[in-house]
């Protein structure tokens, strides 16, 4: 077993304390705007998808559920009015996902708060990165 030199924890505690802003931000704003950080995980995922379009079982994929936890948040944020569901046009069979106006809005005000907040962990993050960098090298 390789020894963890003291620069390791201090990389690894730095970069977690820049996620663990992070991530109490981002509950925080998505709370403010009526949803939950997994809800947003999943508007970005509809978004980012290749037609801004998701089958449910690419969504289950993508939000590492299984495809009823997946057909659950797809529920909520229909009843949300922030997705709406569709036939696939090539397999009956399939549901597609899509967003809505209303959650193509909610997405856009969430992501630029999300990316302002990024940058503010920017540095924080690059350093714990660049330390954990130099001490690879050195072995």
């Amino acid at each position: 077993m390789t020894p963890v030199y003291p620069s390791v924890y201090e990389g690894l505690a730095a970069f977690r304390l820049a996620l663990r802003r992070f991530l109490a931000f981002s509950e925080a704003a998505t709370g403010a705007a009526g949803v939950t950080p997994q809800q947003y995980q999943a508007l970005l995922v509809i978004k980012t998808h290749s037609a801004s379009a998701i089958m449910i079982r690419e969504f289950a994929d993508q939000m590492l559920l299984h495809h009823n936890g997946a057909v659950q948040m797809v529920d909520r944020l229909v009843a949300g009015g922030l997705v709406q569901r569709s036939n696939s046009p090539t397999d009956g069979r399939s549901v597609l996902v899509s967003l809505t106006a209303k959650g193509a809005a909610l997405l856009e005000h969430l992501a630029s708060q999300h990316a302002k907040e990024l940058l503010k962990q920017e540095p924080l993050l690059a350093e714990s990165l660049k330390r954990l960098r130099q001490i690879g090298r050195a072995r």
